[in-house]
């Protein structure tokens, strides 16, 4: 799931986010999120949905299953 880990990094960075911002947006603890980027954890989907909805962006999009 590298694509996964690329491209949450990079539309976090493109907002100008914080891990600690962004964890806190999504009501999970830094460390948890730290996780998600480096691929040593997947989030829930409960959790998959509120990344793509604060980023903007679209699950599959997250996921590699499109590229807009």
């Amino acid at each position: 799931m590298k694509i996964f880990q690329e491209r949450l990094k990079q539309e976090r960075k493109a907002l100008g986010l914080t891990q600690r911002v962004f964890a806190d947006k999504l009501g999970i603890t830094q460390p948890s999120y730290t996780r998600y980027e480096k691929g040593t954890s997947q989030p829930t989907l409960k959790t998959l949905v509120a990344i793509a909805d604060v980023l903007d962006v679209s699950v599959d999009y997250l996921l590699g299953r499109n590229d807009y």
